[in-house]
Formats: structure tokens, sequence, C-alpha cells
């Protein structure tokens, strides 16, 4: 029977449930055991799909297609292992189960309530993973306790203790002990406050996990201990870490929160091998070189919109004992501002253009790439990015002065890239995008092939647009590659520039299946192309071990 830990979050937002949950999840599969993870989210949207990123942050696209929650993107990084659509799911979700059922009859009716059958759904979600071959499943619920969107999840985790056993349940409870700087002091009231309305809904936390800027004395772990009703060898600190979100692991395994689970749960299995996991953490304190990279998208000012992107950069700057300094560029600051100028003036190593949708940012975009191409600068496109690129490339080599997408201007001659012709009707009716993996031939003697090592991959996808297959002749004579394609060739992957030092550009997302264990070779061979880049030009200083610290984001 699979075990079941429930991640609770209190007092405000943005504490770090998601890497806490992810952080618990590498130590017990590290622990040799079968973990699947989950996050129940309370908002009514159906998925992220349609929300702006300024609203929701990256939607994390899964193997089999599903357009999720950022956190599930820790997950996999840390774990390893790949989640499905069965590992997000959201109000949205469950209401729009429940009332289809009930429009079939299938409630015999019954008036349908939130006890039981907003409760009973929820359950069944959880209840999904678990599994004969999985040990534990660990269910991270979103939004804090005492918000009303979340309290059926709360209600619904409650039963499943019922349900299952105490033994076979573990309630974690995430909350913040705040310093207050004027007073020099960290306060624990915030803490009893959560657990007490936490404990009024019915649920006592097993395990306390307290993030904190400063570290806590034995005195104030006891006294959060007796007043949150936890054993004290239960309150779990999580500091803010100096260098890098991967040393959360590390910490709690210093306060024994592994042998912790494995006890309160009865489970017969030994400390975590994760020598390979300190290993690179210690490859990213102790950095050998430097490498600029210019990140060039229209959502820069929501840090966690672009937040595989960000950490793949990371992963393969590991890959390369380097550190990776991004440069956050607004695609509409530089129309605005001849963003060239800027570009020369910041002297980037590596620019890299993620993807997106809309028009709004997109000239500057192909400014950055021009830029890219022009002053042999390693570039990287990734979905639009790709797009724009070959928009770029169209008009500035190509002769296609009017160059541009479907997705802008459908009524223009020179759509480059657009609707597949067999896609345009339905897609017109309200079919959704390309989602999920798909596989990708890989051309002989490009950097594409040299880099994955294989024949052919299979990369996760999210876009609606495609290269317009009527310009592909005219852009090979003019020496565009396109070194990757469906099996059966119809649609273009990868685009490269051969008679360019790095210029390679892909029309899906290739940073979801980035770890900082095993970094993407694309993301690896981009930085190896910035740091020689760097190099060349005698720009490639030796940095110290000091970075910005962060804590869990």
């Amino acid at each position: 029977m699979a075990k079941h830990i429930f991640v609770t979050g209190g007092v405000v937002s943005s504490l770090g449930k998601g890497l806490t949950t992810a952080a618990v999840g590498l130590l017990l599969k590290r622990m040799g055991l079968k973990v699947k993870l989950q996050k129940l989210d309370p908002y009514l949207n159906v998925d992220p799909g349609t929300m702006n990123p300024y609203e929701h942050g990256e939607v994390y696209v899964t193997e089999d297609g599903a357009e999720t929650d950022l956190d599930l993107g820790h997950y996999e990084r840390f774990s390893g292992d790949f989640v499905t659509r069965d590992s997000n799911y959201t109000t949205g979700q469950i209401y729009q189960t429940i009332i289809s059922k009930e429009r079939r009859g299938d409630f015999l009716g019954k008036t349908v309530q939130v006890v039981p059958h907003v409760t009973d759904e929820i359950k069944r979600c959880v209840l999904k993973l678990a599994d004969d071959e999985t040990d534990v499943v660990i269910t991270e619920i979103g939004g804090t306790v005492g918000d009303i969107e979340s309290l059926p999840f709360l209600e619904a985790i409650r039963q499943l203790r019922y349900d299952l056993h105490s033994r076979n349940c573990l309630y974690m409870h995430l909350t913040l002990v705040p310093y207050i700087k004027a007073a020099g002091e960290v306060k624990t009231k915030p803490t009893q406050q959560s657990v007490g309305e936490l404990r009024r809904i019915g649920i006592q936390p097993d395990v306390l996990i307290v993030r904190t800027e400063k570290a806590l004395t034995d005195e104030l772990k006891k006294k959060i201990a007796l007043f949150c009703n936890v054993d004290r060898e239960a309150v779990i600190v999580e500091k803010d870490v100096d260098h890098t979100i991967y040393e959360v692991p590390l910490m709690l395994i210093e306060q024994g929160l592994d042998e912790l689970v494995a006890e309160r749960l009865s489970l017969p299995v030994g400390r975590p091998r994760i020598r390979d996991w300190i290993d690179m953490v210690e490859t990213v304190k102790h950095p050998r070189h430097r490498v600029k990279v210019a990140v060039v998208g229209k959502y820069i000012e929501h840090q966690d919109a672009y937040k595989s992107v960000y950490e793949a950069l990371r992963h393969a700057g590991i890959a390369h004992k380097s550190k990776v300094e991004i440069v956050q560029l607004e695609a509409e600051e530089l129309e605005k501002k001849n963003g060239v100028k800027g570009l020369a003036k910041i002297k980037p190593h590596g620019i890299l253009v993620p993807g997106g949708f809309g028009h709004r940012g997109a000239e500057g975009k192909i400014a950055a790439i021009r830029f890219a191409r022009e002053n042999r600068v390693p570039y990287f496109g990734l979905c639009l990015g790709m797009q724009m690129a070959v928009i770029e490339f169209g008009r500035n080599v190509c002769g296609l002065t009017e160059a541009t997408s479907g997705e802008f201007d459908p009524k223009s001659a020179q759509c480059v890239i657009d609707l597949m012709p067999d896609q345009r009707e339905v897609t017109q009716k309200g079919a959704t995008m390309r989602l999920g993996a798909y596989p990708c031939a890989l051309a002989e003697n490009t950097k594409a092939r040299a880099a994955y090592g294989a024949e052919q991959v299979s990369e996760r996808h999210r876009h609606r647009y495609e290269f317009n297959n009527q310009f592909r002749e005219q852009y090979e004579h003019r020496g565009m590659l396109f070194s990757g394609l469906s099996p059966d060739g119809r649609l273009v992957e990868i685009v490269e520039l051969a008679d360019h030092p790095w210029f390679l550009a892909v029309q899906f997302h290739p940073e979801f299946k980035s770890t900082p264990i095993q970094p993407h070779p694309l993301f690896r061979d981009f930085i190896g192309a910035g740091l020689k880049y760097a190099k060349d030009h005698q720009d490639a200083g030796m940095v110290g071990t000091s970075s910005e610290a962060r804590g869990p984001e």
C-alpha cells in the first residue's frame, strides 16, 4: 500500500512548497523508493494554459501534453522522473468533472455538495497515483492555509488520513518565521497562528518546515514545538540558501528529515545516496569560469515566467564548471531604446530568445537575433525564438522584406511561419496547440546531431504555428540548415546557420527536460559556445564563490 505525504503552506505564499516537495521527493527516491509527486491547485481555471505569465508564471508542459503548474518543473528537475497530467489538478478540473457527472445523472438525483462529492473527487485524484508499484505519493496543496479556495482540498486530505490509517499518511506544513530587523528578533507567532488555523480544520502537522532568513536557536525550536504540538526533532529549519536552490535537500538531510519521514511512515530504507548531488552543489559553489547570457523576452519582469529556461542555463553552467550570469532584457524596451546599442554595451557571450505568444516585443527579439547573427555571438532560440530567427533571416538574408508570422499578420503573402494547410480550418474552429512530446529526426553533420549524439530524439512542444515549407528551398539556398525534422519530414523542428559559430533554434522547449545532474545537450553546447566566444574575446574571467543569495522560490 502506498504511503502519502501532504505538504501545506501557511502565513504567506511563495515560501517554497514546490521546492520542498521536490527536495523530499529526491531524498525518498535516493533511498530506493518509487515516488510520485502531485500538485493540487485551488484556482478555478481548468489549467494555467490560458493564464497570463504575469499572473501565474511559467506554464510547464508534461510529456503527455498537459499544461500544468511550474512546480511540476521542480519535481522533474529534482527527481529526474517525468510527471504526467495526473500530477496536477485544479479546482476548475474538479468541478468540471463533478458537473459532467451530475448532468449524466451519475449522482442518482442526490444533492451535490462540497462534502462528500467534491472531497471524494479530490481524494480520487490523489489515490489515482497510488498504484501497486508506488511506495510514496507526495501531494502539495497550493495556496495558503486560511484561503477559502483551498478548504475543500484540506478537508479531503483530512479525510484521507482517516481512510488510510495514520501510519500511512504524514502531514508536512511549511510556514514562515520572519526576522524583524527593527527589533533584531525572529518571531514565531505567525507559525503558531498558521498551525492553529490548520488544527481548527482538523489537521495536526507531523512535521514543520520553517522558512527563515536567520538560523534558529534551540530555544526557539523548542518553543515552536511546544506551541504547535509537534516533536522537537520534527521542527526542520529551511534557512535561505547561499548559492543555489539545489542545496535544499542537503539542508534537510543534515537535520534528519529523511530518517524522520522513514520512521513516521514505517519505511524500511537506508540513508539517501546523493554523492553526485553533493558534487553538483560543490561545483555550483566553486565555478571556474563566467559566461554572460542575455535572455530577451516579453515577460522578463516576472521572475517565474521563464523559470525552466533560467534553470536549464544554470544546469549547463554546472556541466562546464561555470557561473552563468543571466542578463534579463525586456524585448519591448529593445524596440523603444535602440536595443542593439544596449546589447553591444552589455557584451553578452550568448543570446537566448525564449518562447511566448503574440506580437508584442517581436521586433525587439528580431533585432537581438540580427545582432547575434551579424556579430557571430552564439544564439539559441526556443519555440517563438526559432520563429523569430526564421523571420529575421528571411527579411535580412533571403530578401523577404515582409517576412512575418501568420500569428501576427495572417493576410501577408510572406508568412514564413504559418499554420499548416490541413490545420487552418481546424484551428480557426478552436482546436488547441501541438502539446507534449513529439519525435525529431536529426540530420548528419549538424550541431544538433553532435549535441544529442543520436539520430532521433523526443522533445516537448507548446505551439500552434510552424515553418512554412513553401519557403524551405529559398532558405536552404541562402545557408539555413534544417537540422531537425519530424520523422515524416513535414515539420521543421531545428534550424541552424552553417557559417555561424553557434546559431541554433528549436521549435520545441528543451528546457523542460534539463536537470542539474543531466543538463540538456543543447543548453550544454550553447553555454560551451558562449565560453569559447568569451575566451576568444578575452572575456572569460575566473569567478569566486560568491553568488546572490536566494532561498527556496
